[in-house]
């Protein structure tokens, strides 16, 4: 067990210029032998993880977080300056952040650990950069699951018109009026109550890292790009996609934790991924909701540390 690592890591940010776009980042256990990655949910942060990195940097892993741009205190860009904002855009952050950050220190393979919409960019990256992956953990994973994908019967025409609606549907849609009212009606404690099966771990802190980037001048204009990005984006970013594509090979050791208790995501999507790709593993988990590894992180950071302990590929 390695404890040479500074607590104060976890909070102090460091920056780092991507694209010309500021990127948010923290880390514990840096110098260690295996790193992590931990990626968000929507509307969350890295500093999410907060009950996760300090468990993972004592046990040799170099545990880094990362604010996803859009999110937390990255920046937040908006269409004018990236366009959209997709899991696809989001995995090539992570893939540069592997190659210019983690790279000249580690050449280790990489452990993707993911909530949510961090699960569906982590599976991204899966694909994208499957020879440096050591293994993805997705807790839950999102997206529709469709098993047997039928023969695109929509014409291109169709196809491009509904992307056109989109872009000017959400271009005219008033974000700015719609998250100001989230801040100041309380619609924040509201979805975290829905989030969270365990409703004690709902403090201050928590409603403070999903409050504070909504309130930033910039986040409309980045909501924006992404509602864009996310609803128009190509099938080969989509989940049933994805799976897919990794199970050609397997190469990527893929574990699911779900709670039995999400009202976001249900469990039976979960089932259905492992039922059909029987090289995924399924954990259920009794009594908890959409945040796992905050609303049981002991629980969380046991077997997500007993899964890659476990994999025959692992040295410590």
């Amino acid at each position: 067990m390695n404890t040479n690592f500074k607590e104060k890591d976890i909070s102090n940010p460091n920056y780092w210029n991507w694209n010309g776009f500021k990127i948010c980042w923290s880390v514990m256990g840096e110098e260690n032998k295996i790193p992590i990655i931990f990626l968000h949910g929507f509307g969350a942060s890295r500093k999410h993880w907060r009950n996760n990195l300090e468990y993972f940097a004592k046990r040799n892993f170099a545990s880094y977080s990362l604010d996803l741009i859009g999110f937390g205190d990255s920046d937040q860009p908006g269409i004018r300056e990236i366009g959209e904002l997709n899991n696809g855009i989001w995995s090539k952050q992570v893939k540069d952040f592997i190659e210019k950050v983690i790279r000249p220190k580690n050449s280790e393979k990489v452990i993707l650990i993911g909530n949510s919409l961090g699960s569906l960019v982590a599976l991204t990256c899966a694909v994208s950069i499957e020879d440096q992956i050591e293994t993805v953990i997705a807790s839950p994973l999102p997206d529709q699951f469709q098993g047997n994908i039928k023969k695109k019967t929509k014409k291109q025409l169709f196809k491009n018109f509904k992307n056109r609606f989109i872009k000017i549907f959400f271009i005219f849609f008033p974000l700015e009026i719609i998250l100001f009212l989230i801040t100041k009606l309380g619609v924040i404690r509201l979805g975290l109550n829905s989030a969270y099966f365990k409703k004690e771990n709902i403090d201050r802190e928590l409603i403070d890292l999903v409050t504070k980037p909504v309130l930033r001048k910039t986040s409309a204009r980045s909501l924006r790009a992404m509602c864009i990005g996310m609803s128009s984006r190509d099938e080969k970013l989509k989940a049933s996609y994805l799976l897919r594509k990794l199970s050609a090979s397997k190469k990527v050791p893929f574990l699911l934790i779900w709670g039995d208790k999400d009202n976001f995501i249900p469990l039976f999507i979960g089932k259905k991924i492992a039922n059909f790709h029987r090289w995924v593993k399924l954990k259920i988990l009794s009594n908890l909701g959409h945040c796992i590894h905050d609303e049981d992180p002991s629980l969380f950071n046991r077997i997500s540390f007993e899964w890659i302990r476990d994999l025959k590929t692992f040295k410590t």
